[in-house]
C-alpha cells in the first residue's frame, strides 16, 4: 500500500473511531439528561412485591427496603404509599414488611415491580390534601408555565420547585406544615415538565437554565401581592434556587433559601445519572463532554451560584451522605464557609431528594424554626 493510501486509511479509521466516539458519549448523554419528569430515577434496584395484606406489604429485603420513613411505591400504573418498617411482622431473610400507608391509584400485587421515589402524594392540592387551590400561568421565556397557588394569609411566599425524577406532586409533601404556617405556597411546572414547554434542545440542564423558569415564577408572585419570597428546591430545583438567590434581578426580594439534595457537581450528578441507566465506565468521560458541548453546561456558573461571598440570604440546606446522585460532601463544604448563614441540617439514610421522606416530623421542626424569622 502506498503512504499516501496509508495514511489515508488512518485517517478514515481515526474519523470512524471519532465519529462512534461522539455518537456514544451523545447516546450517553441523551440517557443521563432526557430524565421524564414523574419516572423514579434508576438509581436505586427494584423491588418485587411479594405480598399485600390490609396495612401491609411485602417486599424484597435490601438496604433501599429497610431504609426508615415514608415513601412513595411507584409501579406499572400503580402509586402507594408505604411508611417504616413492621418489625413485629414475620419476615424472611430474603423479605420485609412495611407499613401500607395507602394505594393512591391502581392497585398492587405479588410479583410487580416497584421502585421507592421521594415523590409521596398524586393529583392537585385539593385531591392529595383536601386543600383549596388555584390553577394559575406563569409567563416565561419558552412560554407560559402551570403552576398551582395554595393560598394564604401571609405576604411572604413559598415558591416549591421539584428536581429529577419527580413533578410538582413531589412538594406536596411539606405544603400541608405550609399551609398551616399561613404561607402562600406556589409550585411550578418548568420547561419540560408536563404541560410546560420543552427546553429547545430536548434535554435537562441540572438547573442551568431552568433557574429562569424559577426566576418568572418569582415575578409573578411579587406581582400578585408577595412582598417577599422564600424560595424551596429540591435536587436541581434547590440548584435553581441557588441560581435565583445570586443571579436573579429580583433577589433582594427573596427573604431566604431551603435547599433538599442540591446538585452542586453537575459532573458527578450527570455519571451518576448515565451509570444508573447502564452507561459503561469508559463512556462516561465522554458523556460529560457531550452534555456540556450539547446543554452549554459549565462549572463556572454553578460555582459563582454557591460562592458564599455571593449568597446573601439566610439558607438551611437539607442533606446527607447516603445520597449517591448529588454527593454530599460539596454541601458541606458551603455550609462550612458560611456557618453564620447557612445551617446544614445532615439527614442520615436517606437517598436523594428525601430528606423529608427519612423523617418528616424532624423536617418540618427544623423547617418551622427556620421559616419563623422570615414570616
Amino acid at each position: 500500500m502506498r503512504p499516501a493510501t496509508k495514511t489515508a486509511a488512518a485517517v478514515t479509521t481515526l474519523l470512524g473511531v471519532g465519529a462512534a466516539a461522539v455518537v456514544a458519549g451523545r447516546h450517553a448523554s441523551d440517557a443521563a439528561l432526557k430524565a421524564p419528569p414523574g419516572r423514579p430515577l434508576p438509581t436505586d434496584p427494584r423491588l418485587t412485591v411479594h405480598a399485600t395484606a390490609p396495612g401491609r406489604i411485602t417486599l424484597t429485603r435490601s438496604l433501599v427496603s429497610l431504609r426508615p420513613g415514608t415513601y412513595g411505591l411507584r409501579g406499572p400504573g400503580a402509586h402507594a404509599v408505604v411508611g417504616e418498617v413492621l418489625d413485629r411482622a414475620p419476615h424472611t431473610a430474603d423479605t420485609v414488611v412495611r407499613r401500607l400507608e395507602r394505594v393512591t391509584h391502581g392497585s398492587l400485587a405479588p410479583g410487580d415491580r416497584v421502585r421507592l421515589t421521594p415523590q409521596v402524594h398524586r393529583g392537585t392540592p385539593s385531591a392529595a390534601l383536601g386543600l383549596e387551590y388555584q390553577d394559575v400561568e406563569i409567563a416565561a421565556e419558552l412560554g407560559p408555565l402551570p403552576a398551582w397557588l395554595v393560598p394564604g394569609p401571609r405576604t411572604t411566599w413559598v415558591i416549591a420547585v421539584h428536581g429529577l425524577g419527580t413533578t410538582r406532586e413531589h412538594p406536596l409533601n411539606v405544603v400541608e406544615f405550609l399551609h398551616r404556617q399561613q404561607l402562600p405556597v406556589l409550585l411550578l411546572a418548568y420547561r419540560g415538565d408536563d404541560g410546560a414547554p420543552r427546553s429547545p434542545d430536548g434535554l435537562g440542564h441540572l438547573g442551568d437554565s431552568e433557574w429562569r423558569d424559577l426566576d418568572a415564577a418569582i415575578r409573578y408572585a411579587l406581582r400578585a401581592g408577595a412582598r417577599r419570597v422564600i424560595l424551596h428546591g429540591w435536587s436541581t430545583g434547590a440548584t435553581m434556587a441557588l441560581h435565583a438567590a445570586t443571579r436573579s434581578a429580583l433577589r433582594e426580594r427573596i427573604a431566604g433559601i431551603v435547599l433538599d439534595s442540591p446538585v452542586l457537581d453537575w459532573e458527578f450528578t450527570l455519571k451518576a445519572l448515565a451509570t444508573a441507566h447502564g452507561t459503561p465506565g469508559a463512556l462516561l468521560p465522554l458523556a460529560v463532554r457531550a452534555a456540556q458541548g450539547r446543554t452549554g453546561l459549565h462549572g463556572d456558573r454553578l460555582q459563582e451560584a454557591v460562592d458564599p461571598k455571593a449568597l446573601r440570604v439566610p439558607t438551611l440546606l437539607f442533606h446527607g451522605p447516603d445520597d449517591t446522585l448529588a454527593p454530599w460532601g460539596p454541601s458541606r463544604e458551603l455550609a462550612d464557609r458560611r456557618p453564620e448563614l447557612i445551617s446544614l441540617h445532615t439527614v442520615p439514610h436517606a437517598p436523594h431528594a428525601s430528606m423529608w421522606n427519612a423523617d418528616p416530623a424532624r423536617y418540618e421542626e427544623t423547617l418551622r424554626r427556620f421559616l419563623t424569622p422570615l414570616m
